[in-house]
């Protein structure tokens, strides 16, 4: 059965009226139209769209933190649907393949997305400092969750955004601010479930670095009880926890990547079907092609030919 994750509590946005319309603004300023825009800062990017899509945009995205400053999105992970808007902050604590689909947008209120991409060495960091006495022990949880935004967090980002236009003060300030957020989401009831990027211990700093290793070889036999040992624990543990936090298994997690890779071939590359096909793995033609479809719901040649009649759409739905 499919369940929709979503805060609990959406807050009232008009207690701070000044810090979400300056992030409306703001975001209009780096994204003038429809498209996603890589700012001058590290790891941050701001995205654009006009109407919400029918279509259904995938990708894999790493471990970040999105926030919608106008309309709002969902994004689907294995069974999980997961909605957000500008009441609700999402994190990925590390990368999985999504599909994306921007929900509510306009000419007049297009949708204004932000993705502040993680970096799980610094979150090791600041975890020290926020939990000076160790983190209490969890469970590893989705690899996606949603949760109420915080405010604070909002006025640092329009701070951080208001940094790309400054290029002299960007490479001091940046930095401090990007650390101030990681703190305050820390400190958030996302923090713990956050802060185990960072520790080595952890199953899901576990399954991260298998994620990592599939994402290096997706295109080669997967071996799971290699796999498992390479992140010392057993394969049925490994396994199942591995599906815990991706909602998928590992076999499904490498065809999401296969056919992903191959779509983004035969879209930049003008491969023909067979060819992406045997460059990702598939030995088969016609597996490649029956999988491909159930995946992006029309076969290889169809999907392309309908992606490059709308250019930049799928881009722009997926990435913030």
């Amino acid at each position: 059965m499919t369940r929709t994750r979503a805060a609990s509590r959406t807050p009232d946005l008009e207690d701070n009226p000044t810090d979400l319309a300056r992030l409306v603004r703001i975001c209009t300023a780096h994204a003038p139209f429809d498209g996603t825009f890589d700012l001058r800062l590290p790891g941050v990017h701001v995205s654009r769209a006009s109407r919400a899509l029918k279509e259904m945009a995938h990708g894999v995205i790493p471990s970040s933190l999105c926030l919608v400053a106008q309309g709002a999105k969902r994004i689907i992970l294995g069974k999980e649907i997961y909605d957000y808007d500008a009441s609700r902050m999402l994190v990925y604590s590390m990368e999985v393949p999504v599909t994306a689909q921007v929900t509510r947008a306009s000419l007049d209120e297009p949708y204004l997305g932000i993705r502040l991409d993680i970096d799980p060495a610094r979150i090791a960091e600041l975890t020290a400092k926020v939990y000076p006495h160790g983190l209490p022990r969890r469970e590893a949880g989705h690899a996606i969750c949603v949760e109420q935004v915080d405010d604070h967090i909002i006025n640092a980002v329009v701070r951080l955004l208001g940094l790309a236009s400054q290029p002299g003060e960007a490479e001091l300030l940046a930095p401090l601010v990007m650390d101030e957020i990681l703190i305050r989401l820390l400190n958030t009831s996302l923090g713990q479930r956050l802060a185990m990027i960072g520790q080595e211990e952890s199953k899901l700093h576990r399954i991260s670095k298998a994620v990592s290793w599939v994402r290096s070889n997706y295109d080669q036999p997967l071996d799971v009880e290699r796999l498992a040992t390479l992140v010392h624990m057993s394969t049925s543990s490994f396994h199942q926890h591995f599906k815990v936090v991706t909602e998928l298994s590992p076999l499904q997690y490498q065809k999401a990547l296969r056919l992903q890779e191959a779509r983004r071939l035969m879209l930049l590359t003008k491969l023909d079907a067979g060819s992406a096909g045997r460059k990702v793995g598939y030995q088969s033609v016609s597996q490649f092609t029956r999988e491909y479809g159930r995946y992006f719901g029309n076969a290889p040649t169809k999907d392309i030919a309908l992606l490059l009649q709308k250019p930049g759409v799928d881009k722009a739905s997926l990435e913030s």
